[in-house]
């Protein structure tokens, strides 16, 4: 893929980086793929939707749902006021992993683990509480 002086002066501005770490960015041929799916990914939102939730002290319920970009940013305007953290943090796994599947042409709805669990272990096992999310790739409204 060749990329236009254009693109690549938007590309270097975005990242800050300089003429030499652009080459170095541009000469790796993963970048290029990715850079060429790259605007199709980014007309996907990922949506995690709470589908089982006790006791959560965040008050996340089943139904509540966290929308990403493509590229994986948190949509905060889109998402409930309070989001714990220890729930954003299960959620970058299945986000990367959906970009991988969609890179290499897959399907990222297809994933077979799609479920993933704040790592609070609820109240039966020491902890406060627990929920669980599944993940979803929509195309952006």
């Amino acid at each position: 893929m060749k990329i236009s002086e254009e693109v690549r002066k938007k590309l270097q501005g975005h990242f800050g980086y300089t003429d030499e770490e652009m080459t170095l960015f541009l000469n790796h041929p993963r970048n290029l793929e990715v850079l060429s799916k790259a605007p199709d990914l980014m007309n996907k939102t990922i949506v995690f939707e709470v589908v089982e939730s006790h006791g959560c002290n965040s008050q996340h319920k089943v139904g509540d749902k966290f929308y990403f970009d493509g590229a994986g940013n948190l949509l905060t305007k889109l998402c409930p006021k309070k989001i714990c953290t220890y729930a954003l943090h299960t959620m970058t796994g299945p986000i990367f992993t959906s970009n991988e599947l969609f890179y290499a042409g897959v399907d990222p709805n297809k994933m077979r683990f799609k479920r993933a669990g704040c790592f609070d272990v609820g109240v039966r096992c020491g902890g406060w509480g627990h929920i669980v999310m599944e993940i979803s790739i929509k195309d952006r409204v």
